[in-house]
Parts: C-alpha cells; structure tokens; sequence
C-alpha cells in the first residue's frame, strides 16, 4: 500500500502522521519536504485548474491506495481532479485512515464518523509544522510534466489581497478575537499582542461573515479551522459551541471577558475578568519589558 501525498508546501507533518506504507509526495513546485520515502517533483507554475491533468499523471495510485493533499486553495483543485480521475471518494476531517476505511471528524471534532469504501480514496488534510527532523534518503524523481498538456486558460482580470496569509494550523500561539471589540480598528490591539508573543490572530464567525472585518482564512470554529496550538487566548468572545470546538484541543487556553458568567470560562485554564481595552495593551506592555529584560 501506497500514500501518495499531493503538496504545494513544506508543511505536511500531519499528512505523514496519517500516512500508511510507502509515503509518496508529488510536490508541486520547488519546495523541500521531509517525512517521506520518494517525492516526484513537478516544475510548474500557473493556475492549479489549468495544471491539473499534470498533477494527475504523475499520481500512480492503486486500489487500495490512499492519496492526502494539503487542504489549501490550490490543494482543493487538485484533489478534485483526482478524485474525479480516480472515481474516487472525497474525505475531509480526516482523523486515521487504512486502506479501504477511514475515520472523519464531523462538527468541529465534536463527533466522528467511520467510512468504508472500495479503491482509492482522497484525503483533505490540514497542513501543520514543518517536521523537526528530516530524513537521510528519499528518492527524488523528475517527473515530465509538459507531456501532458495542461487546459487552456487565460487571464481576464487580477484581485489582489494586501492582507498577509495566515497558517493557523500551524501557529503555536493564537488569539482568537470576538464580537467584544467595538471597531474593526480595535482589532490592532490584539495583533501589537500577537507580534509580542509571536502569535497569528484568528477570530469568530461573525467577524467575518457579519462585519466582514477579517478574512475568511482567520475564521476559527466548527465551519472554519480546528486548531490545538500551545496556547490560545480568547478575547472578547462568549463561548458558543460553534467556536469552542474548534480550539477545545490547545494545551491552555486562556480567556479574556468582561463577562464574568460567559461560557468561554468554562473550557479556560486561566480567565481573567476585565475589559480588554485595558487588559490587552497591559499585557502587551509586560510581555515587551519581560522580553527586554
């Protein structure tokens, strides 16, 4: 059995972790990868649609093999295309996986779900830190990618995003950011945190799809990203069910409220009551001369 792992970036620790038998990385683009026992190389660049049918001659996959793509923009196209090459079932959530069975969280991690199915499968999985250590001896191969034509495409118009990306799943250290903050703004002052204690900003749903006011990429909870960094700090957020079963698996967490009773207490290792208009920049301030000395 085969685990064809499909990646556009280094960060694949947790695909090797599910990985079973031979790991096989298709790497597309010219990143350097570790975990696994062969890597085929793609040297192309363009829309991941139109470079498709690339991505999928190079994946020899067999019944009974399993293929895991790093679940990002460009790693959504490409399991499509493999899964509709394949005739293979799509899995997301994926929490353990062999040949012919999975298991898939469902609602956050709240639940889980076991599947069988017949063939090959593909995988959606979170990327994560890049592995401490890396192998001795893979076996690296080139793989003619323009033997196969890629589809037409052209390009009509450009969006650009001045808004850098955010890796939750791999920070160690996030604060989540709620509806406890009055003006978009206002969110700077968790970010002066997150520079201090070198932490990425996540928020709650309604931030993003009510007030439009962080990306759709900073989203935590049970339809955005399901994390377990070192520490989280939620500020200004309740505690609904929704956001806390996507960060109920840190190793501390810890809540800023000025809501005594809020729900967001009951998961928290530590709590602290106040308004995080006072709290934040204090904390801010001691992080910086603890650091200086």
């Amino acid at each position: 059995m085969t685990t064809w792992i499909v990646t556009t970036e280094p960060t694949i620790a947790p695909l090797c972790q599910l990985a079973v038998g031979e790991r096989h990385a298709v790497v597309v683009g010219d990143c350097e990868i570790t975990g696994v026992d062969k890597v085929t190389r793609l040297a192309i660049s363009g829309p991941a649609e139109a470079y498709a049918p690339q991505v999928v001659a190079a994946v020899a996959a067999q019944p009974g093999d399993i293929i895991l793509v790093v679940n990002n923009s460009v790693g959504r196209v490409y399991a499509g295309a493999l899964a509709a090459a394949f005739h293979a079932p799509m899995l997301t959530g994926v929490r353990n996986i062999a040949s012919g069975a999975a298991v898939l969280g469902r609602y956050g991690g709240m639940t889980f779900q076991d599947v069988q199915f017949d063939g090959v499968a593909v995988g959606l999985v979170e990327p994560g830190d890049i592995p401490a250590s890396a192998q001795s001896h893979i076996s690296i191969q080139a793989h003619d990618a323009h033997a196969i034509a890629p589809y037409p495409a052209t390009c009509e118009s450009e969006e650009t995003n001045a808004h850098a990306d955010i890796n939750l799943n791999a920070a160690r250290r996030i604060i989540g950011v709620g509806r406890g903050f009055v003006a978009k703004e206002d969110i700077d002052l968790a970010r002066q945190l997150a520079a201090v204690i070198e932490a990425e900003v996540g928020c709650t749903r309604p931030l993003v799809e009510g007030k439009g006011w962080m990306e759709r990429d900073a989203y935590l909870g049970v339809s955005g990203h399901t994390v377990s960094p070192q520490l989280y700090i939620a500020v200004g957020i309740s505690g609904q069910i929704h956001h806390t079963a996507g960060i109920d698996q840190s190793e501390t967490i810890v809540a800023i409220n000025n809501d005594e009773t809020a729900a967001i207490f009951d998961i928290a290792d530590y709590g602290l009551v106040g308004n995080l208009y006072e709290v934040l920049p204090k904390m801010t301030k001691a992080v910086r001369q603890h650091k200086n000395g």
